[in-house]
């Protein structure tokens, strides 16, 4: 990944509690760090509006899942509906214009929910757990997007993903990507993940062979240009849980899936 800057965003965090929704481009909540001189939110009480706006429980085996019943899945239910009307009619005038349409998803916490991870490390990143519990490919689905990346290619629309999880992690992520129901283009020419040994060339000067300066908007806003301008697609929608998958253009739309528990910059 990743990810970093926690529970950072407190009052954008809060905001997601109350049930806002993220879509076609607009941002309702600016994630940021808040540098103020009052008093912060309290972050216990972050954490419980959290785990109200998830519906946070424990299953039989100790693993905290969302409920589908709580305002996260409900705007994520939104959030669905109207990707799929957009997806319907752009890729019907993408494909009589003679172009090619694709949309591009992340994958954390765009098509795999990390919030297990998130509530049993109490919202920070440590890079040795986070890499075995990907290792594991065990998350559950993010609600309704499996659905989602199956609808888009049933549409004619060709699936990219364009993730911050490491090359050394494809396996994993495939694995796991298949145990969703997400069996959609999962080989190396549809999903992109970081590789800082062998950099490709169209990320320009800030990736290169064993270095690695590229910020999450320069990766991936310079990997959907090279879907567009190398390989010919037109991105219809792109997908992300944080504001950096979004930025950087090469995407007619965008869609901000909600996350309270972490900022990506």
């Amino acid at each position: 990944m990743h990810k970093s800057l926690r529970i950072a965003a407190a009052t954008a965090a809060c905001v997601l509690a109350g049930g806002a929704l993220y879509g076609a481009g607009a941002a309702t909540a600016d994630q940021r760090t808040a540098n103020s001189t009052h008093e912060p939110y309290n972050i216990g009480q972050l954490v419980k509006d959290i785990d109200t706006y998830y519906g946070t429980t424990a299953d039989s085996n100790g693993v905290y899942q969302a409920s589908p019943d709580s305002p996260y899945a409900k705007d994520l239910a939104r959030l669905d509906a109207d990707a799929k009307r957009y997806i319907n009619r752009a890729a019907r005038k993408a494909l009589h214009r003679g172009e090619k349409p694709a949309v591009v998803f992340d994958i954390d916490d765009t098509l795999l929910l990390s919030l297990d991870y998130e509530k049993k490390t109490n919202y920070t990143y440590n890079g040795t757990t986070w890499a075995e519990y990907v290792a594991k490919a065990d998350r559950p689905a993010v609600f309704g997007s499996p659905e989602l990346v199956r609808y888009a290619e049933s549409k004619g629309v060709e699936v990219f993903y364009n993730s911050g999880l490491k090359e050394s992690q494809r396996s994993a992520a495939v694995e796991n990507l298949k145990k969703i129901g997400v069996d959609v283009n999962l080989d190396a020419d549809h999903m992109f993940l970081k590789d800082a040994a062998n950099p490709p060339s169209y990320l320009g000067d800030c990736a290169t062979p064993g270095t690695w300066n590229c910020t999450t908007v320069q990766y991936k806003g310079g990997t959907r240009e090279h879907i567009e301008d190398d390989l010919g697609y037109e991105i219809i929608a792109n997908f992300g849980d944080q504001y950096s998958d979004l930025d950087g253009g090469y995407a007619d739309r965008t869609y901000k899936l909600p996350n309270p528990t972490y900022f990506v910059s």
